[in-house]
C-alpha cells in the first residue's frame, strides 16, 4: 500500500475514534459544556473528514447500512431516553458525528454510480 493511502487511512481512522471518543466525552460532561457550540461544529468536522477518508469503495454499502441505521437509532433512543443521565446526550452526540458521515459517503456512493 502506498504511503499516502496510509496516512489517509490513518487519518481517517483516528478522526473515528477521536470523534467516537468526543461524543461520548461530550455526553458525560453535556450539562457543563452547554453553550460551546464550537465543540458541536468540530464533531460536524470530524464526521466529514470521517467519511471522505475511512470509507473505501467496498466498505460503502455496510457503512450505509450501519451509520443510516445508527443516526435513526441514536436519534429515535436519544430523544426517548434524553432525560436518562448521560445516555440521552451521549446518542444525541453520536448523531451529530455519524449524520455528516453517511451524507459524504452517500454522496460518493451517488456519484460512483453515476460514473458506472
Amino acid at each position: 500500500m502506498p504511503a499516502k493511502a496510509k496516512s489517509k487511512n490513518l487519518l481517517g481512522a483516528w478522526a473515528f475514534l477521536i470523534g467516537v471518543i468526543l461524543a461520548i466525552v461530550l455526553g458525560i460532561f453535556s450539562a457543563q459544556l452547554a453553550g460551546q457550540s464550537w465543540l458541536i461544529v468540530l464533531l460536524v468536522v470530524i464526521g466529514i473528514i470521517i467519511g471522505l477518508l475511512n470509507i473505501t469503495g467496498k466498505e460503502t454499502t455496510n457503512f450505509l447500512l450501519i451509520g443510516t441505521a445508527l443516526v435513526l437509532v441514536s436519534k429515535l433512543g436519544g430523544d426517548s431516553l434524553f432525560n436518562i443521565a448521560v445516555i440521552g446526550p451521549i446518542l444525541s452526540y453520536l448523531v451529530v458525528l455519524f449524520t455528516p458521515a453517511v451524507i459524504v459517503v452517500a454522496i460518493k456512493a451517488a456519484f460512483a454510480l453515476a460514473r458506472n
